[in-house]
């Protein structure tokens, strides 16, 4: 049986990942007590963690840069830190700064697909946006999870999440409101087959 993938994403309403300067704070200072809670029951199952080289880095910073009472130590961000995790990279070398993780060099299409034929627990990956763009197009993304949060960050936004992704049908699988305002949907993609 082969593993579901679950690209799992935080956005704001026009695209981006992330700000570029501004005073947003983290979930873009939205976050509540219904999402926190949410976060944390889905990292409740078994799965594996994947991970591109430049997304690591960045969680392994923030990480060690925090302090317990930081929202970067949110109670599911420690919980996905303790999962077993595969980090799709050419430069890192293990030992990693985290607690169950494994460096495999090599193409994320060719890693993704024999993780999904080989575990016996789903996947999911938390941001990496470029290799998840990848791995969408190689048709291995079997959910496309999209947290919504309720801004637009027109002059401060950063990493736009589908940039250059091919063009995809979504099926809407599940959808929720957390603390009454932020969307959670959740997608199933298949590339889109032109008509003509």
């Amino acid at each position: 049986m082969t593993a579901t993938y679950t690209f799992d994403v935080f956005m704001s309403l026009d695209g981006y990942g992330g700000v570029n300067g501004g005073d947003w704070g983290g979930y873009w200072g939205k976050q509540g007590p219904q999402l926190l809670e949410h976060r944390l029951a889905l990292f409740d199952e078994k799965q594996r963690m994947v991970f591109g080289a430049n997304t690591y880095r960045l969680f392994a910073e923030m990480m060690a840069a925090s302090t317990d009472e930081s929202e970067v130590r949110d109670p599911w961000v420690t919980r996905m830190r303790d999962m077993p995790a595969t980090v799709v990279s050419t430069t890192l070398r293990e030992p990693l700064d985290w607690p169950d993780a494994t460096v495999v060099s090599g193409d994320a299409v060719d890693v993704v697909a024999r993780l999904k034929a080989e575990s016996d627990v789903p996947l999911r990956s938390h941001g990496s946006l470029s290799m998840n763009r990848a791995l969408m197009a190689a048709g291995l993304v079997d959910y496309v999870q999209v947290t919504l949060f309720p801004v637009i960050t027109g002059q401060t936004g950063d990493d736009p999440i589908f940039q250059g992704a091919a063009d995809f049908d979504l099926e809407l699988i599940e959808n929720r409101t957390l603390d009454g305002r932020t969307q959670e949907l959740i997608y199933r993609p298949s590339v889109h087959v032109s008509a003509r």
